[in-house]
């Protein structure tokens, strides 16, 4: 498999290609990695250093790339934080060439733009753009509540209404949906659950939550449950090796005390996840 990866980059830390690269190619997957910031660390830190990466400098990178010939070997197209508006016509155009030269490909777009506790923190035309122009694009999307109910208009707050959620966002165009933090007042105290949906059904799993906040976490989480999902067709699968995976992950990161993602002692977690949640059937 050969992801072609646009996302932020950073010296220090893992968040954007800097956290989704190294589990991808520890699966199996090739990545190709285009950069769309090139920070010390991540902006979380309140300061960094480094250039962001104006958009035709993003195309030009990836028009060498398409001048190597090997546009027709990408299977998916990944994207995620859009640091601002001129990137989105880079990645629509990609992802329009990516599938000329290969039908075949799928376009996965991590829609960031904020969460529940804190709102928005992405530059205020992001989450309209996105809305609007690059998730109608998208073949899988992976937002959390809070950006699906943005995505939606709605305000998902329990499992029928986090479905109906989803419905709509598919109905836009999407035909696949990982919700990655679903809370509802139901559920055990102390858990969260991931949703996915896709034309076959919806699953959720539930693990417990950890007491930490870890920058590029989702990052993580899209990257892997896109290269399950395009290996396996199967949205349950992709879902239960991703949630082991990311949940080992962080579970090494919070025993360590670190602030940053133990990225690579998780490793083996990637190339065999313990597969220690159940995946529920909802619909």
């Amino acid at each position: 498999m050969n992801i072609l990866s646009i996302q932020s980059a950073v010296a220090y830390g893992h968040v954007g290609n800097s956290a989704a690269v190294f589990p991808l190619q520890r699966i199996g997957v090739e990545v190709l990695p285009v950069y769309t910031v090139t920070f010390s660390n991540h902006t979380g830190y309140g300061a960094w250093r480094g250039p962001m990466i104006s958009p035709d400098d993003v195309r030009d990178v990836i028009t060498g790339i398409e001048e190597r010939g090997v546009l027709g070997e990408i299977d998916v197209v990944l994207s995620g934080y859009q640091g601002g508006e001129g990137i989105a016509d880079v990645i629509l155009d990609a992802v329009a060439r990516v599938k000329a030269a290969n039908p075949n490909a799928v376009y996965a777009c991590d829609p960031v733009m904020g969460n529940a506790k804190s709102g928005c923190f992405v530059a205020p035309a992001i989450p309209d753009l996105l809305r609007d122009r690059v998730v109608p694009a998208a073949d899988i999307i992976t937002p959390n509540q809070f950006e699906l109910g943005y995505l939606t208009g709605t305000e998902p707050s329990d499992l029928d209404s986090t479905l109906a959620s989803a419905d709509a966002a598919r109905a836009t165009g999407p035909r696949t949906v990982l919700v990655t933090s679903v809370e509802r007042p139901d559920q055990p105290e102390g858990t969260i659950e991931m949703l996915a949906v896709d034309d076959a059904g919806a699953w959720i799993v539930q693990t417990p939550l950890l007491p930490l906040k870890a920058n590029g976490s989702g990052d993580v989480t899209a990257a892997l449950f896109t290269a399950h999902y395009r290996s396996t067709g199967s949205a349950a699968d992709a879902l239960a090796r991703t949630t082991s995976s990311v949940w080992d992950l962080l579970r090494l990161t919070h025993e360590s005390g670190a602030r940053e993602l133990q990225l690579v002692e998780a490793q083996e977690f990637y190339a065999d996840p313990r597969m220690q949640f159940e995946v529920t059937r909802v619909r």
